[in-house]
């Protein structure tokens, strides 16, 4: 790795922010110059724990400084604008999950980012620790012969919900966009995006009206990748900690795989091999800064992962799984591409 450290500002310290700034602060490549939050004590504490400018206005953080990248892990309601600006002052930008609060959000900062000639990335964390990490590596090496089912369930804990993740103008959706986004884009990466998506949402509302104004609370996500290839994946808010976990169903294989879990089954069912794990966030999202900060400092050697590019095919899925649920009707995410000109 090169000498040099990338002047790096973090906008946004809820829960997230937090892990985000900390495992910047782990890497020798990361120079942490300033924080911003709308909560002036949060940033307060944050500057004076770092060592960095702090800031209440996000606006400021942008214009005072000259940074190599921007951390993002405020809501897009509060601070969209802030990162288009970013962009057209050279930033090189990493966002938290989604890239946008639609497709075409989305595909608006891959085209400015590209204007401007920045690098635009999404972390998932799951890329690089855990059961998933493992499951990319093994399809990699081995890959399993014809893949014929993904099944798949998400639990996401609501101690860490915000009040404006109910409002879909705010948040862009639910438990889909805001909770799911990682394992959906994960699937999407691994097995290619589906020709088709079928998607019923729900959520607790006691009355009919009231749920048409608030995001799903829990979602069934049906897509078919080929006439011999279907996924299915449940996803919920509900008490407990989060969990996320699939099984792959090939013709002599079977994967399950969870954050803390990977195991390879034969075609009746026996363990060939297993691994467990404890899943560490803080180290996966260490890593995940790392491998941004490289494809910065040293491009030829490193190629960007989970470019905002990449990322429109997870954001087509998502928007035609909230289409689908209106429509009542399947629907195709290749359309949204061919709707929405992204060159």
């Amino acid at each position: 790795m090169p000498d040099r450290r990338l002047k790096t500002g973090v906008l946004g310290l809820d829960r997230r922010g937090q892990v985000l700034l900390k495992a910047c602060s782990q890497l020798e490549c990361i120079d942490i110059v300033a924080v911003a939050d709308r909560d002036t004590q949060a940033a307060e504490k944050a500057g004076a724990e770092y060592g960095c400018a702090f800031y209440d206005d996000y606006r400021q953080l942008i214009l005072q400084n000259e940074l190599d990248s921007l951390l993002l892990a405020a809501g897009l309601y509060s601070c969209d604008e802030y990162l288009r600006m970013a962009m057209k002052k050279k930033f090189n930008v990493l966002k938290l999950p989604p890239a946008g609060r639609g497709f075409e959000e989305a595909a608006e900062f891959v085209r400015l980012s590209e204007e401007k000639g920045v690098k635009f990335a999404v972390g998932n964390r799951y890329r690089f620790s855990g059961g998933l990490a493992v499951l990319s590596d093994f399809l990699e090496e081995s890959p399993i012969e014809q893949v014929y089912l993904i099944v798949g369930s998400f639990i996401a804990g609501t101690e860490n919900k915000e009040q404006w993740h109910d409002d879909p103008k705010l948040s862009g959706g639910g438990v889909l966009l805001r909770n799911s986004y990682e394992v959906i884009d994960f699937i999407v990466s691994a097995f290619s995006m589906p020709q088709r998506v079928y998607s019923l949402n729900m959520n607790r509302a006691s009355d009919r009206q009231q749920r048409l104004y608030l995001t799903e609370d829990t979602a069934v996500l049906t897509m078919k990748f080929s006439d011999t290839f279907a996924g299915n994946l449940t996803a919920s808010r509900a008490f407990g900690l989060q969990e996320a976990l699939l099984k792959i169903y090939g013709k002599d294989k079977i994967l399950t795989v969870s954050e803390k879990y990977f195991a390879v089954s034969d075609g009746g069912g026996e363990v060939m091999d297993e691994q467990k794990f404890d899943f560490d966030e803080l180290g996966a999202t260490r890593k995940m800064v790392e491998s941004f900060a490289q494809s910065i400092l040293e491009p030829d050697k490193y190629v960007l992962l989970g470019s905002a590019r990449e990322h429109l095919s997870t954001m087509a899925v998502i928007e035609s799984a909230y289409l689908s649920a209106r429509t009542g009707m399947p629907e195709e995410p290749g359309r949204i591409f061919e709707m929405t000109a992204v060159r």
